[in-house]
């Protein structure tokens, strides 16, 4: 398979003619290419957003913009399984988890496709003989870098609420996963979306990437991906005055007191960390327990780490592989630290016998007593490796929280409505989940962070703000 660009609703070879292979991690082996884009290219996917801006989308009214995304959400549905096998064997994801994420994506054009036509103004009371009104009005064409480990989740909370905005969209996936995006982005065309409403331009984050942030020609930025590479888009898109949205992943607690109902929050705290190997910004990586219950919730988590499995994504197991060998020795080199400096491993999963040895795999791993300032309760490991700590009472509960450098997500597990309200105001973090984890997906919550897990929120109705600009209109007539 050689996949090409979708630019203007058409299939385009990359303008140097180079490609980049597409690795199974399940296997490790190569199965597909990619174009291997650059600024070339993604001038082109600009001018031609910028076409339909200036043109048929722009001047489509939200009512139709509407429909049209519903149309896409159909069309998604009726092919789940089709964008189920890709996600799974570009991602490795078990199966389970990337037919949820097929079912997410059409979700969030079904959840967009009904907000269209409700970003609305206000009228602001005034002097007399004024009318003083504001209009949401989309930015224009907006850049969007789509991380590998969501693929079609993050494309549908990013697209799908700027679309609904209003704007065309250039998208630049990363080079690990971008075949569900590339077949998306077609599907789209088929249903009617007008020529340069969506452009996808496969390639390296320093090439198209950097080009397509740095591009005059781009209004707005959406990125999710690290703090580092989060504060060098800022950085480049600053160069033009350029707004920018960043997720850029968490260190995210669940906090489990004494009167916690274990038996609810242990496949919940389980899911968070195991779902996608690890490999998600908002992982429940730590698990704070209160001291008088540690030992007994310790014991339950680690029976439950050893039943977990791990294998192939189309064995569709507990865990499927890390995205590539780089991840893969990131999470090595973390837990070689934790050897190094005698933290205790409680207890792992299994890599089953039949996984091939060339994949990318790792055993969840639950490990004690980790100390508060240790890399491995600071640091995003990116893994299924969970961080477990004892806390003596609320303050320091509160202190552990929120003692890292980010403020994505957090749970917390306490029968008391004090204590919850308490802790739902004094965690630094964009969502706080009480006696759950993740809503469920939460197409509707906004979401984002705060400190070093980045600003603006996508998701829910908040996110066609974020893709909005507001003008203010004062009419004097006496």
């Amino acid at each position: 398979m050689h996949a090409k660009h979708f630019i203007g609703n058409r299939h385009v070879n990359p303008h140097g003619g180079l490609n980049i292979a597409v690795i199974d991690p399940s296997d490790g082996k190569p199965y597909a290419e990619i174009a291997r884009g650059n600024p070339h290219d993604i001038d082109l996917a600009i001018q031609t957003a910028r076409a339909a801006f200036e043109g048929e989308w722009g001047r489509m009214p939200a009512a139709e913009r509407g429909r049209l995304l519903h149309r896409l959400s159909l069309a998604i549905t009726e092919r789940v399984e089709e964008f189920t096998q890709i996600e799974a064997r570009d991602c490795g994801k078990p199966l389970k988890q990337a037919r949820a994420d097929a079912i997410a994506v059409a979700r969030y054009f079904e959840f967009y496709a009904g907000a269209c036509d409700k970003l609305h103004g206000e009228t602001i009371p005034y002097q007399a003989g004024y009318t003083v009104l504001t209009l949401r009005e989309p930015f224009g064409v907006t850049g969007h870098i789509i991380p590998w480990n969501y693929p079609l989740q993050i494309f549908g909370r990013s697209i799908g609420g700027s679309l609904a905005a209003g704007n065309a969209c250039v998208v630049k996936p990363a080079e690990d996963a971008c075949l569900s995006l590339l077949r998306l982005a077609e599907l789209a065309a088929e249903v009617g979306f007008p020529v340069g409403a969506i452009n996808i331009v496969t390639g390296y984050g320093n090439e198209a990437g950097t080009a397509l942030v740095a591009h005059p020609g781009i209004d707005h930025v959406s990125f999710t991906g690290s703090p580092a590479i989060g504060k060098l888009v800022a950085q480049v898109a600053a160069n033009n005055h350029v707004p920018v949205t960043l997720e850029l992943g968490g260190k995210s607690p669940q906090i489990v007191f004494a009167d916690a109902d274990l038996e609810l929050a242990l496949p919940v705290l389980i899911n968070a960390i195991v779902q996608n190997a690890g490999q998600t910004c908002s992982a429940g990586s730590r698990v704070l327990i209160e001291r008088s219950i540690y030992e007994r919730a310790m014991d339950k988590l680690a029976d439950a780490f050893e039943r977990l499995r791990v294998g192939p994504a189309q064995m569709d197991l507990d865990c499927g592989p890390l995205i590539r060998q780089q991840q893969q020795q990131r999470v090595w080199d973390f837990l070689s630290d934790a050897h190094a400096d005698g933290i205790a491993v409680m207890a792992q999963g299994t890599i089953v016998p039949d996984a091939p040895e060339s994949g990318f795999y790792q055993a969840p791993t639950l490990l004690r007593d980790v100390p508060f300032d240790h890399r491995l309760a600071q640091q995003e490991v990116f893994g299924p490796v969970l961080a477990a700590m004892p806390f003596d009472d609320e303050a320091q509960a509160i202190k552990l929280a929120n003692g890292t450098q980010f403020g994505l997500v957090a749970g917390v597990w306490t029968e008391n409505g004090a204590r919850q309200m308490r802790m739902a105001r004094a965690v630094r973090a964009g969502q706080v989940f009480i006696n759950n984890y993740g809503a469920g997906g939460g197409i509707e919550l906004p979401f984002g962070g705060v400190k070093a897990s980045g600003h603006g929120r996508e998701k829910g109705f908040e996110a066609l703000y974020g893709f909005a600009t507001l003008k203010t209109v004062a009419i004097r007539h006496g």
